[in-house]
Protein backbone atom coordinates (compact mmCIF):
# COMPACT_ATOMS: atom_id res chain seq x y z
CA UNK A 1 0.00 0.00 0.00
CA UNK A 2 0.91 3.65 0.00
CA UNK A 3 1.61 3.69 3.65
CA UNK A 4 3.83 1.14 3.67
CA UNK A 5 6.25 2.59 0.29
CA UNK A 6 6.21 5.73 2.47
CA UNK A 7 7.43 3.87 5.43
CA UNK A 8 10.04 2.23 3.38
CA UNK A 9 11.45 5.25 1.66
CA UNK A 10 11.96 7.17 4.98
CA UNK A 11 13.62 3.83 6.81
CA UNK A 12 16.12 3.82 3.21
CA UNK A 13 16.51 7.66 3.88
CA UNK A 14 17.37 7.32 7.59
CA UNK A 15 19.95 4.42 6.36
CA UNK A 16 21.30 6.80 3.51
CA UNK A 17 21.70 9.06 6.77
CA UNK A 18 23.84 6.57 8.88
CA UNK A 19 27.54 7.25 9.17
CA UNK A 20 29.76 4.14 8.97
CA UNK A 21 33.04 4.44 10.69
CA UNK A 22 35.40 1.57 10.65
CA UNK A 23 36.63 0.02 13.48
CA UNK A 24 40.54 0.25 12.57
CA UNK A 25 39.91 3.55 12.28
CA UNK A 26 39.11 4.46 15.46
CA UNK A 27 41.27 2.34 17.01
CA UNK A 28 44.13 3.69 14.68
CA UNK A 29 43.64 7.84 15.50
CA UNK A 30 43.56 6.67 19.07
CA UNK A 31 46.85 5.31 18.99
CA UNK A 32 47.83 8.34 17.25
CA UNK A 33 46.58 10.27 19.92
CA UNK A 34 48.42 8.43 23.09
CA UNK A 35 51.71 8.84 21.17
CA UNK A 36 51.18 12.43 20.76
CA UNK A 37 49.62 13.34 24.22
CA UNK A 38 52.47 11.98 25.56
CA UNK A 39 55.41 13.62 23.73
CA UNK A 40 53.93 16.92 22.62
CA UNK A 41 52.61 19.72 25.00
CA UNK A 42 49.89 21.49 23.20
CA UNK A 43 49.97 25.26 22.35
CA UNK A 44 48.02 26.64 25.49
CA UNK A 45 49.52 25.05 27.95
CA UNK A 46 53.31 26.18 26.44
CA UNK A 47 51.60 29.84 26.52
CA UNK A 48 50.78 29.72 30.05
CA UNK A 49 53.99 28.72 31.22
CA UNK A 50 56.02 31.46 28.90
CA UNK A 51 53.07 33.62 30.32
CA UNK A 52 54.24 32.50 33.66
CA UNK A 53 57.58 32.77 33.04
CA UNK A 54 57.09 36.80 32.53
CA UNK A 55 55.27 37.12 35.64
CA UNK A 56 57.04 35.05 38.32
CA UNK A 57 59.60 36.88 40.63
CA UNK A 58 60.84 34.23 42.25
CA UNK A 59 64.39 33.13 40.59
CA UNK A 60 64.05 29.44 41.59
CA UNK A 61 60.55 29.57 40.36
CA UNK A 62 61.69 30.74 37.11
CA UNK A 63 64.28 28.21 36.81
CA UNK A 64 61.65 25.22 37.18
CA UNK A 65 59.19 27.14 34.69
CA UNK A 66 62.51 26.87 32.07
CA UNK A 67 62.59 23.80 32.60
CA UNK A 68 59.57 22.99 31.57
CA UNK A 69 59.99 24.35 28.79
CA UNK A 70 63.46 22.78 28.04
CA UNK A 71 61.68 19.24 28.75
CA UNK A 72 58.91 19.66 25.94
CA UNK A 73 61.77 20.77 23.39
CA UNK A 74 63.27 17.70 24.36
CA UNK A 75 60.00 15.52 24.59
CA UNK A 76 59.12 16.57 21.09
CA UNK A 77 62.68 16.69 19.34
CA UNK A 78 63.18 12.63 20.28
CA UNK A 79 60.05 11.37 20.96
CA UNK A 80 60.60 10.60 24.77
CA UNK A 81 57.68 10.96 27.13
CA UNK A 82 57.04 14.40 28.75
CA UNK A 83 56.98 12.66 31.94
CA UNK A 84 57.83 9.37 32.98
CA UNK A 85 54.01 8.63 34.44
CA UNK A 86 52.39 8.41 31.04
CA UNK A 87 49.16 8.18 33.04
CA UNK A 88 45.56 6.27 33.64
CA UNK A 89 44.03 6.73 29.76
CA UNK A 90 41.09 9.09 30.04
CA UNK A 91 38.83 9.76 27.11
CA UNK A 92 36.32 12.19 26.59
CA UNK A 93 34.13 10.79 23.53
CA UNK A 94 31.14 12.71 21.86
CA UNK A 95 29.55 10.63 19.21
CA UNK A 96 26.87 11.78 16.70
CA UNK A 97 23.46 9.85 17.26
CA UNK A 98 23.78 9.17 13.21
CA UNK A 99 27.35 7.23 13.72
CA UNK A 100 27.92 3.40 13.56
CA UNK A 101 31.37 1.76 14.23
CA UNK A 102 31.60 -1.03 11.92
CA UNK A 103 32.94 -4.24 13.65
CA UNK A 104 32.46 -3.47 17.17
CA UNK A 105 31.91 -0.82 19.47
CA UNK A 106 33.50 2.57 20.33
CA UNK A 107 34.62 1.73 23.81
CA UNK A 108 36.50 -1.70 22.34
CA UNK A 109 38.16 0.90 19.33
CA UNK A 110 39.39 3.41 21.83
CA UNK A 111 40.48 0.34 24.17
CA UNK A 112 42.49 -1.46 21.04
CA UNK A 113 43.63 1.97 20.44
CA UNK A 114 45.10 3.08 23.75
CA UNK A 115 46.76 -1.08 24.06
CA UNK A 116 48.61 -0.24 20.83
CA UNK A 117 49.36 3.69 21.55
CA UNK A 118 50.95 2.56 24.69
CA UNK A 119 52.88 -0.22 23.29
CA UNK A 120 54.26 1.33 20.46
CA UNK A 121 55.34 4.50 22.22
CA UNK A 122 56.94 2.16 24.92
CA UNK A 123 54.77 3.91 27.22
CA UNK A 124 54.86 3.19 30.90
CA UNK A 125 52.13 1.05 31.66
CA UNK A 126 50.35 2.25 35.00
CA UNK A 127 46.84 0.16 35.35
CA UNK A 128 46.16 -2.67 37.88
CA UNK A 129 43.37 -5.10 37.21
CA UNK A 130 42.29 -5.03 40.51
CA UNK A 131 42.43 -1.74 43.38
CA UNK A 132 42.65 -3.50 46.56
CA UNK A 133 43.86 -7.62 46.50
CA UNK A 134 45.70 -8.01 43.67
CA UNK A 135 47.23 -4.61 42.13
CA UNK A 136 48.84 -6.82 39.08
CA UNK A 137 49.82 -4.73 36.17
CA UNK A 138 47.54 -5.10 33.18
CA UNK A 139 50.44 -4.63 30.78
CA UNK A 140 48.19 -2.62 28.31
CA UNK A 141 47.80 0.46 30.36
CA UNK A 142 44.14 -0.54 29.74
CA UNK A 143 41.09 -0.22 30.57
CA UNK A 144 40.67 2.97 29.96
CA UNK A 145 38.24 5.58 31.10
CA UNK A 146 35.81 6.59 28.81
CA UNK A 147 33.38 8.92 29.34
CA UNK A 148 30.64 8.81 26.29
CA UNK A 149 28.14 11.68 25.60
CA UNK A 150 25.97 11.44 22.89
CA UNK A 151 24.97 14.15 20.88
CA UNK A 152 22.90 14.84 17.07
CA UNK A 153 25.18 14.57 13.63
CA UNK A 154 27.50 12.70 12.05
CA UNK A 155 31.11 13.39 13.41
CA UNK A 156 33.07 11.23 16.12
CA UNK A 157 34.94 13.60 18.57
CA UNK A 158 37.25 12.42 21.00
CA UNK A 159 39.82 13.74 23.31
CA UNK A 160 42.28 11.85 25.36
CA UNK A 161 43.67 13.73 28.63
CA UNK A 162 46.36 10.87 30.34
CA UNK A 163 46.27 11.59 34.25
CA UNK A 164 48.96 10.95 36.35
CA UNK A 165 49.01 9.69 39.42
CA UNK A 166 50.60 12.01 41.86
CA UNK A 167 48.12 14.78 40.69
CA UNK A 168 44.98 12.66 40.38
CA UNK A 169 45.81 11.80 43.96
CA UNK A 170 45.06 15.31 45.49
CA UNK A 171 41.57 15.50 44.33
CA UNK A 172 38.89 16.20 46.95
CA UNK A 173 35.07 16.38 46.57
CA UNK A 174 32.97 18.15 49.42
CA UNK A 175 29.18 18.09 49.81
CA UNK A 176 28.61 21.84 51.15
CA UNK A 177 25.81 23.19 52.77
CA UNK A 178 23.40 25.81 50.31
CA UNK A 179 24.52 27.80 53.01
CA UNK A 180 27.85 27.27 52.28
CA UNK A 181 27.19 29.76 49.41
CA UNK A 182 29.77 31.24 46.71
CA UNK A 183 32.21 32.17 49.75
CA UNK A 184 31.69 28.88 50.71
CA UNK A 185 33.10 27.33 47.82
CA UNK A 186 35.86 29.33 46.88
CA UNK A 187 37.73 28.84 50.57
CA UNK A 188 37.00 25.06 49.58
CA UNK A 189 38.95 25.25 46.62
CA UNK A 190 41.39 27.85 47.24
CA UNK A 191 42.16 25.37 50.70
CA UNK A 192 42.48 21.87 48.44
CA UNK A 193 45.20 23.30 46.43
CA UNK A 194 46.95 24.91 49.04
CA UNK A 195 47.22 21.66 51.53
CA UNK A 196 48.47 19.58 47.94
CA UNK A 197 51.26 21.70 47.62
CA UNK A 198 53.94 20.25 45.46
CA UNK A 199 52.80 16.95 45.59
CA UNK A 200 50.80 17.97 42.10
CA UNK A 201 54.08 19.40 40.46
CA UNK A 202 52.23 22.69 40.36
CA UNK A 203 51.43 24.66 38.86
CA UNK A 204 49.02 23.14 38.08
CA UNK A 205 45.72 23.73 36.22
CA UNK A 206 43.01 23.66 38.77
CA UNK A 207 39.89 21.96 37.95
CA UNK A 208 36.21 22.61 39.67
CA UNK A 209 32.87 21.01 39.33
CA UNK A 210 29.92 22.76 41.19
CA UNK A 211 26.66 21.03 41.21
CA UNK A 212 24.90 17.96 40.08
CA UNK A 213 25.63 14.77 42.43
CA UNK A 214 28.54 13.39 44.24
CA UNK A 215 29.58 11.94 40.70
CA UNK A 216 28.55 14.40 38.71
CA UNK A 217 30.68 17.14 40.28
CA UNK A 218 33.36 15.20 40.26
CA UNK A 219 33.16 14.68 36.10
CA UNK A 220 32.67 18.09 35.49
CA UNK A 221 36.12 18.63 37.73
CA UNK A 222 38.13 16.42 35.51
CA UNK A 223 36.30 17.44 32.25
CA UNK A 224 36.74 21.29 33.37
CA UNK A 225 40.50 20.23 32.67
CA UNK A 226 40.40 19.71 29.26
CA UNK A 227 39.39 23.19 28.27
CA UNK A 228 42.07 25.53 26.66
CA UNK A 229 44.08 26.98 29.48
CA UNK A 230 42.79 30.23 31.12
CA UNK A 231 39.73 29.88 28.92
CA UNK A 232 37.40 31.69 31.31
CA UNK A 233 34.09 30.59 31.60
CA UNK A 234 31.50 31.76 29.56
CA UNK A 235 28.97 32.83 32.58
CA UNK A 236 30.38 36.08 34.02
CA UNK A 237 29.70 35.13 37.34
CA UNK A 238 31.68 31.84 37.29
CA UNK A 239 34.71 33.47 35.40
CA UNK A 240 34.64 35.85 38.11
CA UNK A 241 34.72 33.36 40.65
CA UNK A 242 37.62 31.75 38.70
CA UNK A 243 39.51 34.96 39.13
CA UNK A 244 39.58 35.56 42.55
CA UNK A 245 40.28 31.82 43.42
CA UNK A 246 42.96 31.55 41.01
CA UNK A 247 43.87 35.00 42.84
CA UNK A 248 44.27 33.56 45.87
CA UNK A 249 45.98 30.27 45.11
CA UNK A 250 48.84 32.13 43.52
CA UNK A 251 49.02 34.66 47.07
CA UNK A 252 50.08 31.33 48.89
CA UNK A 253 53.21 31.31 47.86
CA UNK A 254 53.38 27.29 47.18
CA UNK A 255 54.53 28.20 43.68
CA UNK A 256 56.41 25.62 41.24
CA UNK A 257 56.90 21.92 42.93
CA UNK A 258 55.88 23.82 46.03
CA UNK A 259 59.17 25.65 46.90
CA UNK A 260 58.39 29.36 46.76
CA UNK A 261 57.05 31.45 44.36
CA UNK A 262 53.97 33.44 42.31
CA UNK A 263 52.81 30.75 40.00
CA UNK A 264 51.43 28.01 41.78
CA UNK A 265 48.24 27.91 39.38
CA UNK A 266 48.15 28.44 35.56
CA UNK A 267 44.57 28.41 35.65
CA UNK A 268 41.01 27.87 37.44
CA UNK A 269 38.59 26.26 35.08
CA UNK A 270 34.45 25.79 36.37
CA UNK A 271 31.66 23.56 35.47
CA UNK A 272 28.43 24.07 36.64
CA UNK A 273 25.65 21.70 36.16
CA UNK A 274 21.91 22.30 38.45
CA UNK A 275 21.70 20.72 41.77
CA UNK A 276 19.03 19.55 44.42
CA UNK A 277 17.78 21.91 46.59
CA UNK A 278 19.65 20.39 49.64
CA UNK A 279 23.20 20.17 47.85
CA UNK A 280 25.89 22.21 46.88
CA UNK A 281 28.37 19.18 45.54
CA UNK A 282 32.23 20.71 44.99
CA UNK A 283 34.46 19.02 43.57
CA UNK A 284 38.78 19.60 42.40
CA UNK A 285 40.57 17.90 40.18
CA UNK A 286 44.54 18.94 39.61
CA UNK A 287 46.44 18.78 36.82
CA UNK A 288 50.21 19.39 36.50
CA UNK A 289 52.25 21.58 34.71
CA UNK A 290 52.13 18.67 31.93
CA UNK A 291 48.18 19.22 31.18
CA UNK A 292 48.67 16.56 28.37
CA UNK A 293 46.06 16.08 25.90
CA UNK A 294 44.94 15.51 22.44
CA UNK A 295 42.33 14.36 19.99
CA UNK A 296 40.98 14.27 17.26
CA UNK A 297 37.73 14.26 15.05
CA UNK A 298 35.92 11.68 12.43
Amino acid sequence: SCTVKIQIAKNRSLQDMVRHIPFQQVADAVTKACLEAATHLPKDVLDGIKKAMDNETNELGRDFLAQYLKNAKIAEETGLPLCQDTGFAVFFVEMGSMVVIDGGTVSEAITAGTERGYELGFLRKSIVDDPVFRRVNTRTNTPPIIHLTQVPGDRLSVILAPKGGGSENMSSLKMLTPAAGRQGVIDFVVESVIKAGGNPCPPTVVGVGIGGTFEKAAFLAKKALIRPMGEASPDPEYAEMEREILARINASGVGPQGLGGDTTSFAVHIEHFPCHIASLPVAVNLNCHAARHAGFEL
